[in-house]
């Protein structure tokens, strides 16, 4: 995967957890101060964080950079562009009962600007370009998600409806895994999950697995289970502020990715979704209210101004 100089710190803030203990020594001493540890050598950084230089430079290449030099160039670019944005900085994602509305609006607003845009720059566009172009192909999609991550699921489903392909998308394990059992080499199995943990979503595509289909784990965790049962893992990012939990807070940045696939497939189907969507619209047409004729004169007089 190719590493872009975006989104190191909120990369590191989402896998913390998973990393072992000397590799969360050293990703802590960068997450409370990353200017300094642009500055830092990395005999520096290793006292900090009371481990060794080796340790440092296998921290350096879990992330996907080929040695420290590269991830403070990387957290270097970061910090420029945070200077610049300021609303790319941290922000207080605390949210008291008594807060006015207008701070709620800019703490979530910004907490959800910053987790897409940290999305976007962890994206492998190769894996994504892999996924669009078995999509298109695929003779069935499957997906499957859970609670929030359903919501995601279920949203990339009906604009793949939308364009033909044939796709469905399951709620229920159950349905799901006898699913994932009848699939075949060339269709494709979409297991979302921001832990990457959930024990069903799990299930379904090592079942998808096994019988030859291309999977693919959306998660913020590239090293949990569910990427493990993945072909493709395709890592999102996540803010979160009060009443919005991890996996609360995960779904636009999901919502991100897959529209980015939707698009593609929709690319290399641009004929067959154009057909699409001019059958689908003239369905639903008689389902419309007609615009006022008074508005259609008023919209064509300002056009031809």
């Amino acid at each position: 995967m190719t590493v872009r100089n975006l989104g190191v710190v909120g990369r590191l803030r989402t896998e913390l957890a998973t990393l072992p203990d000397a590799l969360q020594r050293v990703a802590m001493q960068i997450l409370e101060d990353p200017d300094a540890a642009t500055r830092a050598s990395i005999a520096d950084l290793a006292e900090r964080a009371g481990t060794s230089t080796a340790t440092v430079t296998r921290f350096c290449r879990v992330l996907g950079f080929s040695g420290y030099a590269a991830l403070r160039v990387a957290l270097a670019a970061e910090g420029g562009r945070a200077e610049q944005a300021r609303w790319e900085t941290d922000i207080d994602r605390e949210i008291e009962p008594e807060d006015p509305l207008d701070r709620v609006l800019d703490i979530v607003a910004g907490a959800d600007s910053r987790a897409i845009q940290e999305t976007a720059a962890r994206l492998d566009l190769e894996r994504i370009d892999r996924v669009a172009q078995a999509v298109a192909e695929a003779g069935r999609v499957e997906l499957v998600g859970l609670g929030s991550s359903g919501t995601a699921a279920r949203e990339l489903a009906f604009r793949l409806e939308r364009i033909r392909v044939p796709c469905w998308f399951r709620p229920d394990a159950h349905t799901a895994l006898t699913n994932a059992a009848l699939l075949r080499p060339g269709d494709v199995a979409i297991g979302l999950s921001h832990s990457g943990r959930t024990r069903e979503v799990v299930e379904v595509l090592a079942e998808a697995r096994e019988q030859g289909a291309l999977t693919v784990a959306v998660t913020s965790f590239e090293r949990s289970p569910m990427a493990q049962a993945a072909d493709v893992v395709l890592t999102t990012a996540v803010h979160e502020t009060t009443f919005r939990l991890a996996a609360l807070s995960a779904l636009h940045s999901q919502l991100l990715v897959l529209d980015l696939i939707y698009v593609a497939v929709a690319q290399r189907t641009y004929e067959r979704t154009t057909e699409a969507f001019e059958v689908t619209a003239r369905a639903v047409r008689a389902h419309r209210f007609a615009d006022e004729p008074n508005r259609n004169r008023r919209n064509r007089s300002q056009e031809d101004q």
